[in-house]
């Protein structure tokens, strides 16, 4: 048998990641022409809270304990909001635009963390992170472009998940992360109920096995890119990230007969630039922190 090194090992976990979850929003996209949003969100929170319940089952009830529940809930607050806007987004502007612009969320991390966290951030990433909102201003092009209202919700949807991400950084420190995904599900699936009741229709039998595939899509997504970033350091896996950019390409023509334009893959290279440098920044500012 072949062994194979930590990063590599990082590398295919975070691809399957990439892969999976640009499934999810593929098929989020396809429900989204026959159901309102809100609905495809309940059925993904069921889908998914329902391939959990076998770690629970197994741990038992007191694996949920924790002393930090307050930040669970906040936790699920941003998450919540993040799947709202990227939901609606998916279902009005081009997977690959969607995509493209998330990649901004790392960047509104490193501003959160500076802005509200009060963390030091040196020039050098100060300057990143405009490079990474310059790539933005190439996707949208504001004054050459009409902007969208899926344009504006995606930029939400990063800045939402650059808030997940903050609390994230905290919860990792102490809790497991099956137990954090598990809490999320708590936290959202009755609210996705409660989201869904005024626009109610039970989906027509075609539907059936799409919103099924929604739970494994998402699932698998979140605890291979969990597992990725436990085999290697950030920096290390986050430029297989930019996979999930050609994957919305090739998934947003096969499925819907989009093609992305130029300025949305250069925007994109520019974002992820930045974001892959401010990942390198952090990683040699821990080492020499240890050293």
């Amino acid at each position: 048998m072949i062994a194979i090194s930590k990063p590599v090992e990082g590398a295919l976990w975070m691809a399957l990641s990439c892969f999976s979850l640009t499934i999810l929003a593929a098929l989020i996209r396809h429900l989204s022409f026959e159901m309102d949003p809100m609905l495809i969100l309940f059925f993904r929170m069921v889908f998914a809270q329902a391939l959990l319940l076998p770690w629970l089952f197994k741990h038992g009830v007191r694996a949920l304990r924790t002393k930090r529940l307050k930040l669970h809930a906040f936790r699920a607050l941003f998450t919540c909001g993040a799947m709202i806007t990227s939901f609606y987004a998916w279902s009005m502007i081009p997977l690959a635009d969607v995509t493209a612009l998330s990649f901004l969320a790392p960047i509104f991390a490193t501003a959160g963390a500076a802005l509200i966290l009060r963390e030091r951030v040196r020039a050098r990433r100060w300057a990143a992170t405009i490079v990474g909102f310059a790539g933005a201003m190439i996707i949208l092009r504001p004054g050459m472009m009409t902007m969208e209202p899926g344009h504006w919700l995606a930029l939400a949807f990063a800045g939402c998940m650059a808030c997940t991400m903050l609390v994230v950084k905290s919860l990792s420190s102490t809790e497991d992360p099956v137990k954090v995904v598990f809490f999320v599900g708590i936290f959202i699936t009755p609210v996705s109920l409660v989201l869904a009741i005024p626009v109610w229709e039970w989906p027509a039998a075609h539907l059936w096995i799409w919103l099924l595939a929604l739970g494994p899509s998402a699932v698998i997504g979140h605890v291979t890119f969990v597992k990725a970033l436990s085999c290697a350091d950030a920096s290390a896996i986050l430029p297989f990230d930019y996979l999930r950019l050609p994957s919305a390409a090739v998934l947003g023509f096969i499925m819907f007969g989009e093609v992305a334009d130029i300025w949305t893959w250069v925007g994109a290279s520019v974002i992820f630039a930045s974001t892959f440098y401010i990942s390198r920044r952090e990683a040699q500012i821990r080492k020499q922190g240890r050293a």
